[in-house]
């Protein structure tokens, strides 16, 4: 990574603190159903070598946030259903961004009073969040995770917009590339708002809502 790059991948996972802690976590559309998801690259293949764990590459790192927060989100999270400290430490990140992506679209749907988002929608949300979160992670760390390897782009279905769920629109757009932004990753007008009742606000001023 270049000089800096670091501090910039810092600056976006204090953003995914902010946004959930301030605007998520008091209004968090709950599911509350236990999942589980697809097993970690380690706990897929128990032959190899095994790829960089959870116990000694994510915690002690700025990554453990996500962390963190997936394991207070009930059912959005999918976790690998061995899931402990010998998890892939790039599957974990990539399960915990697809679960706050996945509970942040749900909660801003509820918020703005839209419709439920579609399935697409929730499944477009997860995946471009995973593979994005986990791309970024495996590069600072120079990690080839076989999992992230054969992760695919969301489909054709469209993303949150930021126009219409801000929250996770920016959270989706910030992670695309955010080792080539060119400017501050983290100024937005979101935050001149202190509740989703704020957003909301804006939004029907913007005339984006119903």
């Amino acid at each position: 990574m270049k000089p800096g790059d670091e501090v910039t991948v810092h600056q976006l996972l204090g953003r995914i603190v902010y946004f959930h802690a301030l605007f998520i976590e008091p209004a968090l559309a709950s599911d509350d159903q236990p999942g589980t998801g697809k097993p970690c690259c380690n706990h897929e293949n128990t032959t190899g070598p095994g790829q960089p764990d959870v116990g000694t590459m994510l915690h002690g790192t700025a990554w453990t946030v996500l962390d963190e927060i997936a394991r207070t989100l009930g059912g959005h999270l999918l976790p690998c259903p061995k899931s402990d400290r010998h998890c892939c430490a790039t599957c974990r990140v990539a399960d915990s961004g697809a679960a706050i992506s996945h509970a942040w679209t749900i909660t801003e749907h509820r918020a703005y009073h839209r419709p439920p988002p579609t399935d697409r929608l929730r499944h477009a949300s997860r995946t471009t969040a995973a593979t994005r979160l986990a791309r970024v992670f495996a590069r600072q760390y120079d990690i080839r995770c076989p999992a992230l390897s054969r992760a695919q782009a969301a489909d054709a279905s469209p993303l949150p917009d930021s126009a219409e769920l801000p929250l996770t629109g920016e959270l989706l757009a910030l992670w695309q590339n955010p080792l080539a932004a060119t400017s501050s990753p983290v100024v937005s007008w979101l935050n001149h708002c202190t509740d989703l009742n704020d957003i909301h606000r804006v939004l029907q001023q913007r005339g984006t809502t119903k």
